[in-house]
């Protein structure tokens, strides 16, 4: 439709490819993240056990933060929701 295609036209980089299933390349913990998150042996294997769809969104939230202290209290949030057997909506 023509609104459609008027919507389309606005559309820019920086408002592209935002979300999870958009990413060419699946996101990743730093190496001291990942080990921190498997020294936390209960929540490493609750987190493995969940679907890789969930597994994706959550890793794509933690590493899309933009400052340090944001994406360590996510990564902090998952791993206690991981510990208690609890998904993140």
């Amino acid at each position: 439709t023509d609104a459609g295609a008027r919507a389309y036209a606005l559309s820019t980089a920086d408002r592209s490819v935002v979300y999870a299933y958009e990413q060419p390349a699946e996101a990743e913990l730093t190496a001291g993240e990942l080990r921190d998150f498997k020294n936390n042996r209960t929540a490493w294997l609750y987190f493995e056990a969940c679907p890789p769809s969930y597994r994706k969104v959550l890793l794509h939230w933690i590493t899309s933060a933009k400052r340090p202290e944001t994406r360590a209290g996510r990564l902090h949030k998952l791993m206690e929701a991981s510990r208690e057997g609890k998904r993140l909506r």
